[in-house]
């Protein structure tokens, strides 16, 4: 299985770009391309009905302004959908994407991450994926191990260099 990367645009690529850069660390395979429901929606169609064909396990979908990219596939396929709201130049500071994504009717669900947040729709690709596949199992606790010990490392840097004794007073 493999993870469907789509955007509304080729502007959107900047912060999709974080959701295939993931994907390669964590071993997915995945493919990108832009879909756009508004510009191209023959096209989108295409993409939606035919994905699980085509190997596809996951898709993420990332939209900015109306946002209609994510939801519209999630109405036409089976498989799960993950939106990735985008900041783009025409929005409305990124909340009518983020509204666009998440405020879906019951029975057509998108999972939805942070403003910008493809890094996360990745990593949640993958874990999807990961319940079918040991070995991106065994990449994702490692990344998660790695996560865990640079957090370790900092807070050791810091308590190092913030600490000082106190010296207690004589009586």
């Amino acid at each position: 299985m493999k993870v469907g990367i789509i955007m509304g645009s080729k502007s959107d690529l900047p912060v999709m770009q974080d959701a295939a850069d993931i994907l390669k660390v964590l071993g997915a395979e995945f493919e990108i391309t832009v879909v756009s429901a508004h510009r191209t929606p023959e096209r989108m169609f295409q993409y939606a009905k035919t994905a699980a064909d085509r190997g596809i396990g996951v898709i993420i979908a990332g939209a900015g302004g109306a946002a209609h990219l994510p939801g519209m596939v999630a109405s036409i396929t089976h498989l799960p959908v993950i939106g990735v709201p985008v900041k783009s130049s025409n929005s409305i500071d990124g909340w009518d994407s983020i509204l666009s994504i998440l405020q879906m009717p019951n029975g057509i669900p998108v999972a939805t991450v942070a403003l910008n947040a493809a890094k996360n729709a990745g990593i949640l690709a993958a874990q999807i994926l990961a319940t079918a596949d040991p070995r991106i199992t065994e990449n994702l606790k490692a990344y998660k191990e790695d996560l865990k010990t640079k957090v370790e490392e900092t807070a050791q840097e810091m308590e190092s260099a913030f600490s000082s004794k106190v010296d207690s007073p004589e009586n």
